[in-house]
């Protein structure tokens, strides 16, 4: 029996965790990207002979799928993945550190805090109580920051904690947050494993871990969008932007919301429902190139500022990572450097007379897709047999994550299979 033909349309990480199991387990995978670069939001390009990563994405030692997936891409030498959680933070040019304690979690967290500058002792007590209660409760109601406000926390505590680790996390403000989806990256990074919060990035362009993982498939067609599909009793049929048909035994759609809206068509049919119920948040990041030379940190947080993280990716070279960034995206390139500059060489103190050499903005106005309350999220599964859904933003039980989308990939890989009698390595 000749293996199945399966289509993977979108070349983001979701569909390349969908088509590296399905190459695993015999399929003859085909991949559409409209884009002439795979990676999706995770990927590199040049920028005047420099190549940059589309924003500085970071995972944590929670995120096994994502750190699987590199692997299965041969290129898990390329992670870097701290020995323990360990944060450098500054604010107004006041330098401390979190450090993880060798306690059980979550007291190892708990107990980093005592050194901590940023924070005072009643803020310290606030955070402890405020761990706790996201410990016991299993199903927290409403945004984040009402939440926050219904358990004490006060302006102090969510300056100096709160806003620096959650607004990243999820990529929105604390009052568009909610307050479920920040309590499971609460448990998860922090409360039930010392080692899950320890962050970790690659050490390589993200698009050389995105050409690795496509390496194997059968066909990769870039620039090439798929715009309309039809099902039938045979398979799927694909019609692509260049208006080239072609059959395949089933399809992986591994798109974001309104895209996938556009090509299911009455997307009812295939029990998919809420598709327009998704709001992008934006994130841009500002890249600074200046003399200073190497500076003692690898990564930290800024406190006070539109600049939540600062990662030094090599001698005189910082990506300052700025999420939830609303209109910032539309702000001219020249302003926000040298809006982002000051912000920087002020609140670090090692910067005090370096001078800006060159800086860059990269954007994305899609970085994540927020749901709407009550929006249903799609599983991987349809009513179709012959077609699954994958994305980070779809039903993984994570929120809109690197994790999210390996997970969701993996998931539609595994539906396929399961759902057809094809004759596999599996």
């Amino acid at each position: 029996m000749a293996a199945p033909r399966i289509a993977v349309a979108g070349g983001g990480l979701a569909g390349l965790a969908a088509a590296i199991d399905l190459t695993g387990a015999g399929c003859e995978v085909h991949l559409f990207e409209r884009s002439r670069l795979l990676g999706g939001r995770a990927t590199s390009f040049q920028i005047d002979g420099r190549t940059v990563d589309n924003g500085q994405h970071v995972f944590l030692a929670c995120c096994t799928e994502f750190i699987g997936f590199v692997e299965r891409a041969g290129m898990a030498d390329a992670l870097y993945l701290q020995d323990r959680f360990d944060v450098t933070v500054y604010a107004h040019g006041v330098r401390s550190e979190l450090r993880a304690a060798n306690l059980p979690a979550p007291w190892h967290l708990i107990a980093s805090m005592a050194a901590y500058r940023h924070l005072g002792l009643g803020g310290k007590l606030q955070l402890a109580r405020a761990l706790f209660a996201l410990a016991r409760e299993r199903a927290p109601q409403g945004n984040f920051a009402d939440w926050l406000r219904r358990h004490g926390q006060s302006i102090e505590t969510i300056r100096a904690f709160w806003d620096p680790f959650m607004v990243p996390a999820l990529n929105a403000p604390l009052e568009a947050m909610s307050a479920a989806e920040a309590a499971f990256v609460i448990r998860t990074a922090f409360l039930y494993d010392r080692g899950a919060a320890r962050f970790g990035y690659s050490k390589v362009p993200l698009a050389q871990i995105m050409e690795a993982a496509a390496r194997d498939l059968a066909s990769v067609r870039r620039a090439t969008a798929v715009s309309a599909m039809e099902t039938y009793d045979g398979g799927v049929r694909l019609r692509t932007a260049d208006a080239h048909d072609d059959i395949f035994d089933a399809v992986v759609l591994a798109l974001p919301p309104r895209a996938l809206e556009r090509l299911l068509g009455e997307a009812a049919r295939f029990g998919v429902k809420d598709l327009g119920r998704y709001e992008a948040s934006a994130i841009m990041d500002v890249h600074l190139w200046h003399d200073g030379g190497r500076l003692d940190f690898d990564f930290c947080a800024l406190l006070d500022s539109p600049v939540q993280w600062i990662f030094q990716k090599g001698d005189g070279y910082l990506c300052c990572s700025l999420s939830a960034a609303g209109a910032l995206v539309s702000t001219p390139t020249d302003d926000v450097v040298g809006a982002i500059w000051r912000e920087v060489s002020g609140a670090l103190p090692e910067l005090r007379g370096a001078k800006l050499v060159r800086g860059a903005a990269t954007r994305n106005p899609e970085g994540t897709y927020n749901a709407r309350p009550g929006t249903v999220r799609p599983a991987a599964r349809t009513l179709d047999p012959r077609v699954a859904i994958a994305g980070s933003w779809t039903a993984t039980g994570w929120p809109d994550t690197m994790e999210s989308a390996v997970r969701s990939g993996r998931e539609a890989a595994r539906v396929l299979l399961e759902q057809n009698a094809w004759t596999t390595k599996l």
